[in-house]
């Protein structure tokens, strides 16, 4: 090979275009994920969760504007429901039955806080891939690189200041579909990746049905999803949970809930 064409090997092998600004590349990224996003309305998956010998089967629904329900076991051991002003949380096991009141304004938690309550609640249920990746404003890095799955794709890599934490999202371009996660704090990594795809050519779009996560050059934990539909008609009171007879039922704040 002649020695005049190393440069553009190397800026190929690196995953950059040549003279490609990267400031650009993020805020193309940016507003892909964006439009991805609204396109995609709502949906429904079932599917099961493996990790340390432990398996757990879930159920889990969702429509824009943050309507969510999900829930646990098979058939259902534990349900929570948000109907974008009230949680209901349903036990079967204990025969219990929770109310929360989670309008603003009425001296329980702000905004911030509400969204920190369910964002904890509810995130478990929907694997990566089906929500955007929450980039802040500064601390973001773009880079395209090569992936078997792309087989273009884009890196984003977050490094929140004043920690050594990294976390770095793989999406293909330009669809940016979820293709995996790696993290590294200090010495410790990990890394989470999308081993099977359901794909729609309607929406334009692919989703993960099969991850694994990988830790110590190990699997450590592995997620298959067995239903997956994607802007289903889901109506209001799919996201409203009622009391079956029998049941302890309470009503309470969801500052309570968020406290607990």
């Amino acid at each position: 090979m002649s020695v005049r064409h190393l440069p553009l090997l190397l800026l190929v092998l690196a995953g950059c275009r040549r003279g490609e600004d990267t400031s650009a590349l993020l805020t193309d990224a940016r507003q892909r994920l964006a439009a991805r996003d609204g396109k995609l309305t709502s949906y429904v998956l079932a599917g099961t969760a493996r990790e340390a010998g432990q398996r757990m089967d879930f159920q889990f629904a969702y429509r824009a504007p943050q309507k969510m329900l999900g829930s646990l076991g098979t058939p259902a051991v534990r349900a929570f429901a948000w109907d974008g002003e009230h949680l209901y949380e349903r036990d079967d096991a204990a025969k219990k039955f929770r109310t929360y009141d989670g309008r603003l304004g009425d001296g329980g938690l702000g905004p911030e806080e509400r969204a920190g309550v369910l964002t904890g609640l509810f995130a478990p249920f929907a694997p990566e891939g089906f929500r955007i990746p929450l980039l802040p404003g500064q601390g973001v890095s773009a880079r395209r690189t090569p992936h078997p799955r792309g087989p273009e794709a884009v890196e984003l890599t977050v490094k929140p200041a004043g920690t050594d934490v990294e976390v770095t999202y793989v999406l293909r371009w330009p669809a940016m579909d979820f293709l995996g996660k790696r993290t590294r704090s200090g010495e410790d990594t990990a890394e989470l990746r999308v081993e099977e795809e359901h794909c729609e050519q309607a929406l334009g779009l692919c989703v993960p049905k099969r991850l694994t996560q990988w830790g110590g050059g190990q699997q450590v934990a592995e997620t298959s999803l067995t239903r997956v539909e994607l802007n289903p008609a889901l109506p209001a009171e799919t996201f409203s949970l009622s009391a079956p007879g029998g049941y302890d039922v309470e009503t309470k704040t969801l500052a309570a809930l968020g406290g607990r």
